[in-house]
């Protein structure tokens, strides 16, 4: 897991929704294939972007209600949260630009 929070119904608001900066979500599962090839990158991104975006991970077998409210059919799927509001959203496993791409214009 690295350096991504660990996201749940208890700390989600308080986390992504009130966060004064912007939040790459990663919705993904363990048993993931392609979360696992994108984990490292995102942690990697954490490391980069530290203070600037905060990256946080859904495990959806945890914490299938918070899976539920955003809609999530596929895994993994990243959500860019910033000031509370959806920004970004990509599903499936993608390169780092990619990834990187979601969020720099929001920093």
């Amino acid at each position: 897991m690295g350096s991504g929070i660990v996201l749940t119904g208890g700390n989600f608001e308080q986390e992504v929704l009130n966060s004064p900066i912007p939040v790459l979500v990663d919705f993904w599962a363990p048993w993931c294939g392609p979360c696992k090839m994108i984990g490292p990158i995102i942690d990697q991104l954490a490391d980069e972007y530290e203070g600037r975006v905060k990256f946080g991970k859904i495990n959806i077998d945890e914490e299938g209600d918070l899976a539920g409210q955003h809609g999530i059919v596929s895994i993994p799927t990243l959500i860019l949260y910033k000031d509370g509001v959806i920004e970004e959203q990509k599903n499936g496993a993608a390169p780092k630009r990619d990834i990187e791409a979601m969020f720099v214009s929001y920093i």
